[in-house]
């Protein structure tokens, strides 16, 4: 395999038996294993790449998409990582990072708010409510008209 793997089997052993209960066993087992399928989801992740750019180490894209999907409607995600963040799983609390912790660039925070009521500072400062909404008709110079 050329893709770096994130998952250790120590992480693996705390996923596996949570990833059973939560499971239905019903249907048709899947061609790849849920290791590989969990490794792809984090691959997507951590790189930011689109579906149809997942390495084929990971199987078909579409077949990794459509089961993030139902894993989605069947609100396993929601599921596996509520259990995750439990003490009995440490290892695998670093690997799921929810966005309560992520900090923001330090650009981000000084935004001035849009407001519809409030007129721009330079419209303000010019006594205006705001900019025209149209600018008035220019009546261009009729050519002279030869009267004799």
């Amino acid at each position: 395999m050329s893709v770096r793997l994130l998952l250790t089997d120590e992480a693996w052993a705390e996923i596996a038996p949570i990833l059973a209960a939560i499971k239905s066993r019903a249907g048709c087992p899947p061609a790849l294993s849920d290791r590989l399928f969990i490794e792809a989801v984090l691959y997507l992740a951590r790189t930011g790449t689109p579906w149809r750019d997942l390495p084929a180490d990971f199987g078909h894209w579409d077949a990794v998409y459509n089961r993030f999907r139902r894993w989605e409607r069947r609100v396993i995600w929601r599921q596996l990582g509520e259990r995750l963040q439990t003490d009995a799983c440490p290892l695998t609390r670093h690997l799921f990072i929810d966005a309560t912790i992520v900090r923001a660039h330090q650009h981000a925070a000084g935004a001035f708010k849009k407001t519809a009521g409030t007129p721009h500072r330079l419209w303000a400062a010019l006594g205006a409510a705001g900019p025209p909404k149209s600018m008035r008709a220019v009546v261009m110079n009729a050519p002279a008209s030869r009267s004799s």
